[in-house]
């Protein structure tokens, strides 16, 4: 095997060789790391960040960045919660209402970036502090409480012996993985992030792509944020709260290019249970958590890193 080759499959999948050791590592430190009971554990608190996740790489796949995720994520924890308790609605009415609101938030992102043209980054680091203001407006600053106990199975509860976040989780991760490889949408919205010029030359319109990426991250953010309220039992203001990094670094970690139109969304799964794994190894060995925060900055800079590399010897690939 050449060499070429080695780099093409550490390349394309070096992160499950990645995965495989992290899990190696932790299952020799502490034997509880493997039990059924942990497993499931860990697959359900990368649930939210993996629903995120989902919506996350629509958005860098055309180039784009979406840092009002966590506060989504928060807007619609809270909301929910204030639903249910102070206007008395059903639930699952209240759960639409607020990924629907979720969705508007993002459609709002991807406005601002297509007519304002204000850099993605600028346009939803506003959206991340206005969202995070209002979540604390409507709250005072304090939890929300105080609704049907029966909605906590959404985030509780078990299918079978599966967690339920889980199958959200995997519900979120096939519609996309469909949605990007299946459907015309889909495949322009690689094109877009491959080659923003190009794909407007060729008749396709950029404003709804940018509408429809930064709208299913706004629903999706919503939706970790319902199962998220149900999760805890409580709508905090806060909830959400520095999500964007750990969602980001998945992704990046997944194999998905910063500079857009390259990527696989069932790669991003990889990445999700990187960083789940990571959380739950560096707890069990009872790792600071300012240490643990310390590490994931420091993972999302070599994933950037690394991406740049990759980009930069696809571009000697192409000019050689």
């Amino acid at each position: 095997m050449d060499a070429r080759k080695i780099k093409n499959i550490l390349g394309n999948y070096g992160i499950i060789f990645v995965l495989i050791a992290l899990i190696i590592v932790f299952s020799n430190f502490s034997e509880r790391f493997l039990m059924r009971n942990n497993i499931f554990n860990v697959l359900r608190q990368v649930s939210i960040v993996g629903i995120i996740s989902v919506g996350m790489t629509f958005v860098i796949l055309t180039g784009g960045i979406d840092l009002s995720c966590g506060s989504v994520v928060g807007f619609a924890c809270v909301g929910a919660a204030i639903l249910m308790v102070n206007a008395q609605m059903h639930p699952a009415l209240a759960s639409l209402v607020v990924c629907i609101g979720g969705l508007c938030l993002g459609l709002i992102n991807g406005a601002i970036i297509h007519w304002l043209k204000v850099p993605p980054f600028i346009a939803t680091l506003g959206m991340m502090t206005s969202v995070r203001g209002i979540a604390y407006i409507i709250t005072g600053g304090l939890p929300v409480f105080g609704f049907n106990p029966a909605f906590t199975v959404l985030g509780q509860g078990y299918f079978g012996i599966i967690p339920i976040p889980v199958l959200i989780m995997a519900a979120a991760f096939i519609f996309g993985v469909v949605f990007l490889n299946t459907t015309s949408p889909g495949r322009r919205i690689y094109g877009v992030g491959g080659n923003e010029e190009a794909s407007r030359l060729s008749g396709v319109n950029i404003r709804n792509i940018k509408l429809l990426v930064y709208g299913v991250a706004g629903f999706m953010s919503a939706l970790a944020g319902v199962v998220l309220l149900a999760r805890v039992n409580s709508g905090q203001p806060n909830a959400g709260m520095g999500y964007e990094l750990d969602v980001i670094t998945a992704v990046v970690l997944g194999g998905v290019r910063m500079a857009g139109g390259q990527g696989r969304l069932y790669m991003v799964i990889i990445g999700v249970l990187i960083m789940g794994v990571m959380t739950n190894g560096m707890t069990m060995l009872g790792i600071n958590e300012y240490v643990q925060m310390l590490i994931k900055g420091l993972v999302l800079i070599a994933a950037i890193a690394f991406d740049k590399f990759l980009n930069e010897q696809h571009a000697k690939e192409v000019i050689g």
